[in-house]
């Protein structure tokens, strides 16, 4: 039944903060009923954030691959795990010309090599006909200027998804990711709370609203709870895809108001 998973184990790395989607996501799993492991850098919030949902926490940096390691071991115990969700994500701004080099690989190292190393762990301790999750973002679809590095990692990402369900199919794991559009979460609101923002971004919505933090745990839920899916990279955006994304010009701080996470 979709929406049950009693006695599935999960875990959720990115689930920092309680306006977040990573904990979002990590609230709607353990309300229907799995045992849930949140995981993120900073380690000063996590405990209460699982005392409040009833789950187990780990530190673990989303760009190391040996923390990886480390935290997908834990998570899973000696039962091994059913959901895995990777919603970490390290928005790097700034054009081609202008960008150091660095910060290309910094922005590469959490929202690409992260997710590498998250996909290979979790399937390794991951029981026949699981579900692996990773939080994308439709700027690897839709040009957000100046998001390139960020973009082009997670678009890297998207391409990951579709090779790792042909290889994990056998097993009938299933990967998907999810594209979120503008969403007003954590680390997004400063950017929303600037006046006339949110309108200008919920404009091109045909649904009439930028994203929550529930809309794409809701959507996680799906894919978690047996939706016969796999390789899909899904825009949730209310309708996002069929228009645009507003410019920098369209905005009242220009590219600087992009400076946030979108997702």
């Amino acid at each position: 039944m979709l929406g049950d998973l009693n006695g599935k184990t999960a875990v959720v790395l990115g689930a920092s903060a309680e306006g977040g989607t990573g904990f979002a996501i990590a609230r709607a799993l353990a309300r229907a009923g799995a045992k849930v492991t949140i995981a993120a850098r900073s380690a000063n919030k996590l405990e209460a954030l699982a005392a409040g949902i009833g789950a187990r926490w780990r530190a673990c940096d989303a760009g190391d691959a040996q923390q990886i390691a480390e935290m997908v071991r834990f998570a899973a115990g000696d039962s091994g795990l059913d959901i895995a969700v990777n919603a970490a994500a390290l928005p790097v701004i700034g054009s081609i010309a202008d960008l150091d080099f660095a910060e290309v690989e910094q922005a590469t190292r959490v929202n690409y090599y992260g997710m590498l190393h998250f996909m290979r762990e979790t399937a390794a301790r991951m029981n026949d006909n699981g579900s692996i999750v990773l939080i994308s973002s439709y700027s690897a679809v839709q040009p957000i200027h100046p998001h390139f590095a960020y973009a082009c990692a997670k678009a890297a990402t998207d391409c990951l998804v579709r090779y790792a369900a042909l290889e994990y199919g056998p097993r009938g794991i299933r990967v998907n990711s999810v594209q979120p559009g503008p969403i007003k979460s954590d680390l997004a609101r400063d950017l929303f709370a600037i006046p006339g923002v949110e309108d200008i971004f919920a404009r091109e919505v045909p649904l009439g609203r930028i994203g929550l933090p529930d809309d794409y745990a809701n959507a996680v839920l799906w894919l978690a709870s047996g939706a016969f899916v796999t390789g899909l990279n899904l825009p949730v955006n209310g309708g996002n895809q069929l228009t645009r994304m507003p410019r920098a010009d369209e905005l009242p701080m220009g590219e600087s108001s992009y400076e946030g996470d979108y997702d």
